[in-house]
């Protein structure tokens, strides 16, 4: 053989290697045992078995393609022409493997006794607090996994995965280290909101306004410069007031009570606010949403840990100048009316009657001898009334971690038989072609 067709020979034997390797990547519907009770909402499940198996199909047309070309016209195009073209085929493999990664942990956990079940009460959690009645935007399925770390995150729907493929569902990570206590319903509520903001188109247009306000205002335009720096943290956090009330500020302060030179630091590249500034704001927020001497109760708290007057001059006046914004900022955000809410402001789409503090407090001394009216509560609503109980030391930690892995559990069983009773109705249809998700257990994927 010439050193050509030994170059060609070598290539055909890579493409044939990636279509193997390929083929031993398995639908998790076939990988990952679990009780029905941790599994994912049948919408995102399908949804990202879908997804993969599509990924992969299209992967084997394109190797096909290439292996047919390598037959044919290739013959006669340089080697360099070759592996170029396998290299592409390589880096499209290694998109789709890290795609394959990202939900690996969505499901492998679910395996685990008690934290799966807990997981899947938090899928139902998170889809109840991105929920907005209204009409305003069709939410898309939403998953949930544990994993280590300080802070949650979130890999919202529709935005690019590895390879360029947009994601079928919104994917969050909650911290080990909030499971399980309310600073949980902080940390996921969060997350929800980024999602939100990016259906409801809120940042950019917040932007233009608070760069409106920094050309009106000279004297403070370099806070108001900050705020728009931050604006997609902020509005996250304003989401987590608003759906958990007082639970989301808690969990802000437990989340960000770091060492002093973190706490004050002003870092114009970051997007989240320097926490002291962070904590005061949620305060701020909750206080215009729902009254109560809570927030100063808070806020007063908060600076006794991290007094301001320690802390050097420019640090000073660059917070001062901050907190003296505040009221209008917050005065602008609340009452900001996008686009996407058709006249309404985000105050206004808000369930800020049932979460007013008092109310809550009620809910509590209600429902703490009737577990099956807390149970059939929305879970949003549930963990804001554990949040403020929380708040005003009528929970000890002990009740609140048993309390929220009796709720999780009762949730994800709940909907699991909800599944089960539905697809138990529904009558067996044999289907003249197969599902997408049929494909994926042959080996020709």
């Amino acid at each position: 053989m010439s050193a050509h067709d030994v170059g060609l020979w070598f290539l055909e034997q890579e493409a044939h290697s990636l279509v193997a390797r390929l083929s031993r990547l398995r639908p998790f519907a076939l990988l990952t045992p679990m009780v029905p009770a941790a599994t994912l909402p049948p919408a995102a499940q399908a949804a990202i078995e879908n997804h993969l198996v599509e990924g992969r199909r299209r992967l084997r047309g394109r190797i096909g393609n290439f292996l047919s070309w390598l037959r044919g016209p290739g013959r006669n195009a340089t080697l360099a022409e070759a592996q170029k073209r396998i290299i592409f085929l390589k880096l499209r493999f290694n998109a789709v493997i890290s795609q394959f990664h990202i939900f690996a942990a969505v499901f492998t956990q679910r395996s685990e006794l008690g934290t799966g079940v807990w997981i899947a009460g938090l899928d139902d959690f998170a889809a109840d607090a991105l929920a907005l009645p209204g009409d305003y935007y069709q939410a898309p399925p939403v998953v949930c996994y544990v994993d280590q770390g300080h802070g949650g995150a979130i890999r919202r729907a529709r935005t690019r995965l590895p390879g360029g493929d947009p994601s079928p569902v919104a994917v969050i990570r909650i911290p080990h280290e909030r499971l399980l206590g309310s600073g949980i319903a902080s940390s996921l509520v969060h997350e929800t909101g980024h999602q939100a903001a990016q259906l409801l188109n809120l940042i950019n247009p917040l932007r233009a306004a608070l760069q409106e306000r920094k050309e009106a205002h000279p004297e403070t335009a370099a806070a108001w410069a900050l705020w728009e720096r931050w604006i997609s943290e902020i509005v996250a956090d304003f989401w987590g007031v608003a759906k958990v009330g007082v639970a989301s500020t808690l969990g802000l302060m437990s989340l960000v009570s770091l060492p002093r030179a973190f706490v004050f630091r002003i870092d114009t590249q970051d997007p989240h606010p320097a926490p002291w500034i962070r904590v005061k704001l949620s305060c701020a927020v909750g206080r215009s949403l729902y009254p109560h001497p809570q927030w100063d109760t808070l806020g007063n708290l908060w600076e006794s840990f991290y007094p301001l007057a320690e802390t050097s001059p420019e640090v000073r006046t660059t917070i001062g100048m901050l907190q003296a914004t505040i009221p209008e900022f917050v005065g602008l955000l609340v009452n900001f009316r996008p686009q996407a809410l058709r006249g309404k402001s985000l105050r206004e789409v808000m369930p800020l009657a049932e979460r007013q503090p008092a109310r809550m407090s009620g809910l509590y001394q209600a429902w703490k001898g009737s577990p099956a009216q807390l149970r059939a509560a929305r879970p949003s609503l549930a963990f804001a009334v554990i949040g403020q109980a929380k708040a005003d030391g009528k929970i000890s930690p002990e009740e609140e971690g048993n309390l929220l892995a009796d709720l999780l559990s009762y949730w994800a069983l709940r909907s699991a038989l909800d599944t089960s009773t539905i697809c138990a109705t529904q009558p067996r249809v044999r289907l003249e072609q197969p599902l997408p998700l049929g494909r994926g257990l042959t080996t020709t994927l």
